[in-house]
C-alpha cells in the first residue's frame, strides 16, 4: 500500500471513513459487507534481522520488539488520519523453514494433480521436497523462487524426459533428487531395489 498513488490513498480514506465511494459520474458504490486488506512491506528488513538465529532467543521477547518497532515504523510512514481509520493491523512472522516444507508440498501437490490428468503419474520424495525448500527460498523475496525454480528445474527436466521417450505416461514415477538434479525413478519394489535415472544419464 505505501507504494500507491496520492489519489488512491485519498480514495480508501473516503472508503474506510463513510463506506462508500463515489465516481466521477456520481456513482456511489456500496462497501458495507466489504472486507478490505491491504499489504506492506514496510519494516520487512527489521523482521528479518530480528528473526535471524532464533533458536538462540526468546521468541516471544522478539515479536514484542519486532511488533513495536514496525508499528513504530508504520506510524511515521503512514498518514495518522489513514492509519486511525484501520480496524487491525497485523505483522506476519518470516516464515520458518518447515512453512517453507509445506508450501513446497502445495505447490508440487497441484502440480501432480494437473500431470494426473494428462495420464503423467509422479510422486515427490521427502527429498525432493527437502532440496526445493532448501533451494528455491530466498529470504529476501520469500517463496515466490520456489514456482519459478519448480518449473525451471522439475518441469524442464520432466519435458526433457518425455521428448526422450525416457518417461511413458501412465507408468508411476517418483520425482527424486540426486547429486543436486532432479531426477525420476521407478517405486521402490519388494526386495528394496530401485532403478535411479541420473542427471548425466538423461541424454545417452
Amino acid at each position: 500500500i505505501e507504494k500507491a498513488h496520492p489519489d488512491v490513498w485519498n480514495i480508501l480514506l473516503q472508503v474506510l471513513d463513510d463506506g462508500r465511494l463515489t465516481d466521477n459520474k456520481g456513482r456511489v458504490v456500496n462497501f458495507k459487507n466489504t472486507i478490505i486488506i491491504m499489504t506492506s512491506n514496510i519494516g520487512s528488513h527489521i523482521i528479518q534481522e530480528n528473526f535471524e538465529n532464533l533458536k538462540d532467543k526468546n521468541v516471544d521477547e522478539v515479536v514484542g520488539k519486532t511488533q513495536e518497532q514496525v508499528m513504530d515504523l508504520l506510524r511515521k510512514t503512514v498518514r495518522p488520519e489513514f492509519l486511525n481509520r484501520v480496524d487491525e493491523l497485523i505483522m506476519f512472522r518470516p516464515l520458518s523453514h518447515a512453512d517453507v516444507q509445506e508450501i513446497v508440498k502445495l505447490q508440487l501437490h497441484q502440480l501432480m494433480k494437473k500431470l494426473e490428468e494428462k495420464d503423467i503419474l509422479l510422486t515427490p520424495s521427502e527429498e525432493l521436497i527437502a532440496h526445493i525448500a532448501d533451494t528455491g527460498f530466498d529470504p529476501q523475496f520469500g517463496a515466490r523462487p520456489i514456482k519459478r525454480m519448480i518449473q525451471r528445474e522439475l518441469l524442464n527436466e520432466l519435458s526433457r524426459q518425455i521428448i526422450a521417450g525416457t518417461l511413458q505416461t501412465g507408468t508411476p514415477m517418483v520425482v527424486d533428487v540426486f547429486d543436486g538434479n532432479i531426477v525420476f525413478r521407478k517405486p521402490i519394489d519388494e526386495k528394496g531395489e530401485r532403478t535411479v535415472k541420473r542427471a548425466k544419464e538423461r541424454t545417452s
